[in-house]
């Protein structure tokens, strides 16, 4: 059963409200005239832009800002492209709610460089603008960015694959997401650091998108080229669970080891099972309603959050390896998404 089943009715009718037409612009939360963060004006209106509505890891940033704005009073007007890399749909959304009235955009940004323009226009009406999970390029176009570290969240599983294999040499599957997203060169840049790689050291690499069925047709491509693949880097669980499913076809997956990076429930839930070695845990929740909290700040006395918060990342297994801290799929399972 998925988290989203489970939700109280206040945050049923936040997706029921983001679930329509990905591009209409929603508007969500309790009434003007009840928050703390109101102004003579009325209401303060956030906004939530994310790249996609269907995502359990946008799902879950949606539950977070919906919670938050709940909290602080204020009114939260969502949106997001009808898929991933929908930049056109994005621009749309700030348009639409610079329109409306926002204080502030919290945005998940599909295209990093792309998007800026808009952005730019956005502040110049004097909205604060905050990037979420994903940093724009350059970072400086908005003004904060609350994200996981993910530079970090690949250190950590290149580190606990380095441990686990025991001096055993690697040789490493990479399946990345596409080229020139930060968030994917991030991720692999930390995996290699943490393993104490370099990309020459890499048997095979190929793109995903993060997409399950192209994490196994990339796993089994890199089984034709190199059948000695024992480490598998993959750049999110859906990915992760296509290589598995290529490797079990081969009768491989008892000894190839698969670490990854995101921490939903699904995934949280294939490393319990075995599937996944190890992943690390990113925190959608908590960067929405850090960037909910940081608009009702600017509401109120006009103090603007910047640079970058770090949202947190831990890494979960339930094979500990000596000197990498981590944390069991019990404690996973408990803040997982999705």
């Amino acid at each position: 059963m998925s988290r989203t089943s489970r939700l109280p009715s206040s945050l049923l009718r936040v997706a029921a409200c983001t679930g329509i037409a990905a591009l209409t612009l929603t508007a969500c939360g309790s009434g003007s005239g009840s928050g703390s963060a109101s102004t003579g004006s009325g209401e303060v209106k956030v906004g939530l832009i994310t790249k996609t509505d269907t995502n359990p890891f946008f799902v879950k940033m949606k539950e977070g800002a919906e919670k938050s704005a709940k909290a602080e009073g204020v009114k939260l007007m969502t949106a997001a492209g009808k898929f991933d890399g929908d930049n056109a749909g994005q621009v749309t959304a700030i348009e639409n709610m610079v329109a409306a009235g926002v204080k502030g955009i919290l945005i998940t940004p599909s295209d990093s460089k792309a998007i800026v323009p808009a952005i730019e226009k956005a502040k110049a009406k004097g909205v604060l603008v905050i990037a979420l999970d994903t940093p724009t390029e350059p970072q400086s176009a908005v003004d904060a960015l609350f994200a996981t570290d993910n530079l970090k969240a690949g250190e950590l599983i290149g580190e606990y694959a380095k441990a686990a294999m025991k001096g055993k040499k690697a040789k490493i599957a990479a399946l990345d997401l596409a080229p020139g997203v930060s968030v994917g060169v991030q991720r692999h840049n930390g995996f290699l650091k943490g393993f104490g790689a370099t990309d020459k050291d890499v048997a095979c690499a190929q793109d995903t998108g993060g997409d399950q069925s192209k994490g196994q047709t990339a796993m089994e491509n890199c089984l034709q080229k190199e059948p000695g693949i024992n480490v598998v880097y993959t750049i999110n669980e859906p990915a992760a669970l296509g290589a598995y499913t290529a490797l079990k076809a081969k009768g491989r997956e008892k000894d190839v080891l698969i670490v990854s990076v995101d921490g939903g429930c699904t995934g949280t839930k294939a490393v319990k099972d075995g599937k996944i070695a190890a992943t690390s845990q990113q925190y959608p929740l908590k960067m929405a309603a850090e960037g909910v909290k940081a608009v009702v700040t600017y509401a109120k006395d006009g103090k603007k959050a910047s640079g970058y918060t770090d949202t947190g990342v831990t890494l979960i297994t339930d094979k500990a390896q000596d000197g990498v801290a981590s944390k069991d799929t019990a404690y996973g399972l408990d803040n997982c998404w999705g």
